[in-house]
């Protein structure tokens, strides 16, 4: 018998000091089954770090490796002002989404090291504007041990800071930020 997806609320109350957002999100966000919850929890906490008007999730989910798994598109354009990847991409998909956006992001739950040693001496189209966010593993398992149907989150961003609370229970970590450009 085949695995279904499973869907999964968020009701976030997001203070993102380092944009300036503040804001109560309100989503829901399919598991594929497939899908690691590491993963799950990446695409959702780089959902609410980039959390703006018109940001939506790949239709597909996982089903179309060749789009993004998040996007901003100019409206009325057909173009894609923000290109978010989840996990390790690679450096075919990093070149395709540079030439296809304005801005690159990339959120990985992995060693972001492998995805600056895949793509070293490949022909990445503007490397220098693929910015790479690195969130601890270990972090993000604490949190899928409080992971229910209905989620109710507060998250604070503030200087490559995360912290995430729910009921009594709060985390904390560092993002780690790199560039794709050796520059």
């Amino acid at each position: 018998m085949a695995q279904t997806t499973t869907l999964y609320r968020f009701r976030i109350d997001l203070s993102d000091v380092d944009r300036g957002v503040y804001d109560l999100l309100d989503f829901r966000v399919a598991m594929h089954p497939s899908e690691s919850m590491q993963y799950l929890l990446t695409r959702v906490i780089a959902f609410a770090l980039n959390s703006q008007q018109d940001l939506e999730f790949s239709p597909a989910g996982l089903g179309d490796p060749e789009v993004p798994a998040m996007r901003v598109e100019v409206l009325g354009s057909g173009r894609i002002s923000l290109w978010i990847e989840i996990g390790n991409p690679s450096p075919k998909k990093l070149h395709k989404a540079a030439k296809a956006a304005q801005t690159v992001k990339v959120y990985t739950y992995k060693d972001a090291n492998l995805i600056l040693r895949e793509c070293a001496g490949e022909n990445i189209h503007q490397a220098e504007k693929i910015a790479i966010h690195a969130l601890d593993y270990k972090f993000l398992d604490k949190i899928a041990e409080g992971i229910q149907r209905d989620n109710k989150w507060s998250l604070l961003h503030h200087d490559n800071s995360i912290t995430i609370s729910w009921g009594e229970q709060s985390e904390t970590s560092n993002i780690k930020t790199l560039s794709l450009s050796p520059n």
